[in-house]
């Protein structure tokens, strides 16, 4: 599945992923392969995504929203805090 990851200068990342676990206002949940269609707004926290069975990465955000379509993912959050990519 494709995930596009965007601040409002810059795209962070923009790739295919295996999982993505995003921090939700009522807590944490992972996307996988073909999940159903959301649209999420998302709390300060560390979003994770897997590359693959060797390469995660980690991204700090202050906050933002998440769109699951189609096995697409948009992650848009307004400051990046911290990130391994």
């Amino acid at each position: 599945m494709k995930l596009q990851f965007l601040s409002p200068n810059k795209t962070i990342y923009d790739g295919e992923v295996e999982a993505v676990t995003l921090p939700g206002t009522i807590g944490l949940f992972t996307v996988l392969d073909k999940h159903a269609p959301l649209l999420t707004t998302l709390t300060k926290g560390v979003v994770t995504f897997r590359i693959s069975d060797s390469d995660t990465r980690m991204i700090t955000i202050s906050g933002g929203f998440a769109e699951v379509k189609e096995n697409e993912i948009t992650v848009c959050t307004e400051k990046i805090i911290d990130a391994e990519i």
